[in-house]
């Protein structure tokens, strides 16, 4: 209340003393020099005050309304507000700017992206409308000024400051005589809001994003290790399936494909099952599945790698090796009454390797054809890891069977969660 009442008095004070000096000078010269006019003096200041008090408590009334109180910071023509931003300068600018131009009756709007600056007018809305009696206010004898917004943005690390001031088109001795109706502290309000809101909103697109991105991740590995289970038991029943029938027909040769399995198994179990193996490690594991598939067959198979030692650390997903050498033997030389060769050939050429798994069995045909899940699983498993950067082909191997090439980056991309063990 006291600071209301002060507010009060010195608008009227400041009036008085101008209205008084313009009284004097008026009144004791020209033709008014030789009438009794004081009479009219007293009243038409009078009356001027009574303008200056009304303008004063209409403006007291819409900062109560518009802040919920009263006190010098509210009460002032001239706003000054320091808003942190949890964002870079120069899209803290952007939020900055958008929330300007869209503040009713804006116009005349600069900004200056590199100084990171704002400036402009605001038309001064009739807070009441126009009054027939807006004349005996004397605030109002100058005319309807514009309000004017100058903002700066301030760089941190990480984040950034706005620091925004909201004043009339006048200079500052202009307070002196008139009030603003509470237009300023509502700019400054309505400007705040606007960068809070849209701070907000960034926040929760990008929480919404980040979800959206952390469950992509898990159904990606999900299906991932789902494509992995389905592969890795086909060759271990069948495996087994074979042993137990060894034992009872051949306990010597039981005893050899339960090594070659241990040493199999010895070169799966340490990988997680969202690791990535490496083609060296994939060489060996394969290797011991010939072995045991050598057993079976007998000199029906045999086997040629080409594999230069510089790529044998290359990144690959486990089984990817075998799942290909399974299908060259199961539909390509298992068929032939002759067997064959399997042939497994690695090249680096400009960023990428070839990788090719190479039969000389029955090729395509309707008695060999599978149901295509092993292939379906490889590209799959490419698709989820490498996205584009992966490819799997396969084609028809002169003079006959099938060559099946897988194409990797020499360096995996990182945004899987598989990773090198």
């Amino acid at each position: 209340m006291i600071k209301s009442l002060f507010f009060v008095v010195r608008l009227v004070v400041a009036w008085f003393l101008v209205l008084l000096f313009a009284s004097l000078l008026i009144f004791n010269s020209g033709p008014f020099r030789h009438h009794d006019t004081g009479g009219l003096a007293v009243l038409l200041v009078f009356l001027a005050l009574l303008g200056v008090v009304t303008g004063a408590v209409s403006h007291l009334r819409r900062v109560r309304l518009i802040a919920g109180h009263i006190d010098e910071d509210t009460l002032g023509n001239r706003q000054r507000r320091r808003v942190e931003v949890p964002f870079e300068a120069g899209e803290t600018f952007d939020l900055l700017d958008a929330a300007i131009r869209e503040l009713p009756r804006s116009e005349e709007v600069e900004s200056a992206h590199d100084s990171l600056q704002i400036r402009a007018k605001i038309k001064r809305p009739l807070a009441y409308g126009r009054s027939p009696f807006g004349r005996l206010n004397p605030s109002n004898w100058f005319g309807h000024l514009r309000n004017q917004i100058y903002a700066t943005v301030t760089p941190g690390d990480g984040s950034s400051s706005i620091t925004l001031i909201c004043e009339p088109e006048a200079a500052a001795w202009s307070d002196w005589f008139r009030v603003d109706d509470g237009t300023n502290l509502e700019n400054a309000e309505a400007i705040t809001r606007a960068v809070t809101r849209r701070v907000a909103e960034k926040r929760r697109q990008e929480q919404q994003r980040a979800q959206q991105s952390e469950s992509e991740k898990e159904r990606t590995v999900a299906r991932l290790n789902l494509l992995h289970a389905q592969v890795e038991p086909h060759f271990l029943y069948n495996t087994l399936a074979s042993a137990q029938y060894l034992t009872r027909t051949d306990p010597a040769l039981a005893d050899q494909m339960l090594g070659h399995l241990i040493q199999y198994l010895r070169h799966s179990l340490p990988l997680t099952d969202d690791a990535l193996s490496n083609l060296g490690e994939e060489l060996e594991r394969t290797r011991a599945y010939l072995e045991i598939m050598k057993l079976r067959m007998g000199p029906r198979l045999s086997l040629q790698i080409e594999v230069p030692d510089t790529l044998r650390s290359l990144p690959l997903p486990p089984m990817m090796l075998q799942t290909l050498v399974e299908n060259a033997i199961k539909h390509g030389l298992e068929p032939k009454p002759g067997g064959g060769t399997v042939w497994i050939i690695a090249r680096r050429d400009d960023g990428v390797v070839a990788i090719t798994v190479a039969d000389d069995g029955r090729g395509f045909s309707d008695a060999t054809s599978g149901t295509g899940i092993g292939l379906k699983n490889v590209r799959e498993r490419l698709r989820l890891i490498y996205g584009a950067a992966a490819s799997l082909s396969v084609v028809s191997n002169a003079p006959e069977g099938v060559a099946s090439t897988i194409t990797v980056p020499l360096k995996p991309a990182g945004t899987s969660r598989e990773s090198t063990p």
